[in-house]
């Protein structure tokens, strides 16, 4: 099989890893970074490095593909949009010219439900995204999705925080021990680990799943609770509440993975790792 990463960093690059160990596939990787082709090559049969707004470098990868992978990540809260939808919509404008690829697989992200207050949201709830940057994958998610056909599937799903190796919670939470933050810690968080990303990705490829699916864990941990235990386990100080100050998290729902666990898929670390 071949298939196009466009993309490949942290996720990416994870996932091009387990299908040359595992599946044998034939791997086409995209960067932005020149610098980074030797690193990619081990992981991929060929490397192109192509910007998300230039269709004759999205056309170099995509040739004779049957699987593209879209996880892209934004290295900076400004470029958003060039990111996520310029991509989105580059890839949406030629992705007729390539009949072979049947199958379109994007990481997005749980950020356009918005803030619930904490509620139960599942695939079927409105989104309504909290800042532009939760509007731009919003518009994006409905990009890809305008462009699935019956014959080529777009599957969308809706990442919690990644976490994992070389992006442990100790490393994305560290300097807030010791701290005060505003609220009371109770808002809901949700959670992926990599694995679980790899497998997920794995999963729906070789189900040829199409529409959208969440993709969080078990955990669904308060802020309090979440850094208590990081905190707790590497013998750091906690954090401090201030209940006298409005919480500045902009995302609060509580995200159902049930969808996702009917189509099959049994989550690989369901728990949270500390």
């Amino acid at each position: 099989m071949n298939i196009a990463i466009i993309g490949c960093g942290y996720v990416g690059y994870a996932v091009a890893q387990y299908w040359q160990q595992n599946q044998n596939f034939n791997i086409t990787a995209t960067t932005t970074t020149p610098g980074r082709v030797p690193h990619l090559n081990v992981v991929a049969q060929k490397v192109v490095v192509a910007q998300g707004n230039n269709p004759e470098q999205l056309k170099a990868a995509l040739q004779n593909q049957d699987v593209v992978l879209l996880s892209v990540g934004a290295k900076g809260v400004n470029v958003y949009e060039e990111t996520y939808l310029e991509t989105a919509k580059t890839i949406a404008s030629i992705l007729p010219e390539f009949p072979t690829i049947k199958q379109l697989i994007y990481t997005g992200s749980y950020a356009v439900y918005g803030n619930k207050k904490g509620a139960v949201v599942d695939e079927q709830t409105a989104t309504a995204p909290s800042n532009n940057n939760g509007r731009i994958l919003q518009a994006t998610e409905a990009v890809l999705l305008s462009a699935a056909t019956a014959n080529q599937r777009v599957c969308i799903l809706r990442l919690g925080g990644i976490y994992g190796p070389g992006r442990e919670l100790i490393k994305i939470f560290g300097r807030a021990a010791g701290t005060t933050r505003p609220g009371n810690g109770e808002d809901v968080t949700n959670w992926i680990h990599l694995d679980d990303i790899v497998g997920a990705i794995d999963f729906v490829r070789e189900q040829q799943l199409s529409g959208i699916y969440n993709l969080v864990d078990d955990a669904h941990l308060s802020s309090r609770d979440l850094l208590d235990n990081v905190f707790k386990t590497h013998n750091l100080p906690t954090v401090t509440w201030d209940t006298s100050l409005e919480s500045d998290r902009v995302y609060n729902s509580w995200v159902s993975n049930q969808k996702i666990k009917d189509a099959g898929y049994q989550l690989l670390q369901p728990q949270m790792i500390f």
